[in-house]
Formats: structure tokens, C-alpha cells, sequence
């Protein structure tokens, strides 16, 4: 379909540099991608925390969380929301991992997470439900444009 060519055109792809950046985690930490080199992290952006498939998909990845951590893999989940809002879903989910805020929503835009979507018949735009998987040097090394948020973390972990 026409928003699928739309989404997959400012994706990034395989073998591209991961933009960095520096985002404030739910507790108030500073987290920056290029922190973590020597390590491959997941980069999932979800549109809005405590959402059922926000929800669903944090939650599938927590529950793998000890196959990443043995995978030398980190996780990041970003999305636009505040701090605030990013704490408490982090904390009612009891995620292990970093939950970015990115407000401005710069590297939702960077990464190729921010584009058209339909819901319940109405067009608008938001966040793109997009995944990255970066390798030890900043490069992407996958990429996940079809997300199913029950199983995302299992799908990341058969992929490595």
C-alpha cells in the first residue's frame, strides 16, 4: 500500500549509522546512543505508553529480557511522552530497561518513526511502530517495520 512505500522510504536501512542521540530516561537519567557502543542495543519506538499495544510489546520484551542481557544486547524504548508518563508506565510494567522521553520528537523523526497511520478510520500522523537493531559500532544491523506487539521480543531474539 501507498503509506507502507511512504513508511519504508524514510526508514533507515541495514548498514546505515544509527543517529545519536541524548534523551532523559523515566527516572531522569541521561541515556545517549553512543554510550553504548560495544554492545548491540534494540531501539523500539512505541506511540504512547500504557496503551494495550504499547503495553503488549514492552511487556513481551521484559519478559525476554534475561535472552537479551545474554545476547549482549541492550534495550531502549522511546517514545514523545514526558518523563512522567514514561516513569509510570516503566514502573506499573516493572521494565528493566531505559524508557526514553523524545517530546520534540527529534529522533522519532530521524529514525523514519514518524509518519501517516490510520486508527479507527481517521488518518492522521504519529509515531510509527518501529524497531532497530544496532550493532556494537552504531550500525543498524536490522531493521523490524512489522511489528506484531505480542511477540516482538521472541521475533528480535530468533532473528540474532
Amino acid at each position: 500500500t501507498l503509506w507502507i512505500q511512504i513508511k519504508e522510504k524514510f526508514m533507515l536501512n541495514v548498514g546505515d549509522m544509527a543517529p545519536d542521540f541524548t534523551h532523559l530516561d523515566q527516572d531522569g537519567n541521561s541515556v545517549s546512543l553512543s554510550d553504548l557502543k560495544g554492545s548491540k542495543v534494540l531501539i523500539w519506538f512505541y506511540p504512547k505508553a500504557s496503551t494495550p499495544g504499547c503495553t503488549a510489546e514492552g511487556c513481551n520484551i521484559r519478559d525476554h529480557y534475561g535472552a537479551f542481557n545474554e545476547a549482549n544486547v541492550k534495550v531502549l524504548g522511546i517514545s514523545k511522552d514526558s518523563v512522567k508518563r514514561q516513569k509510570n508506565f516503566a514502573t506499573k510494567q516493572a521494565f528493566p530497561y531505559p524508557l526514553l522521553s523524545d517530546e520534540a520528537g527529534d529522533t522519532v523523526s530521524a529514525y523514519g518513526a514518524w509518519g501517516p497511520k490510520k486508527f479507527m478510520g481517521r488518518e492522521f500522523d504519529g509515531i510509527l511502530r518501529i524497531s532497530y537493531l544496532i550493532d556494537e559500532a552504531g550500525k543498524v544491523l536490522k531493521v523490524f517495520g512489522k511489528v506484531k506487539t505480542k511477540t516482538h521480543g521472541e521475533d528480535v531474539l530468533a532473528s540474532l
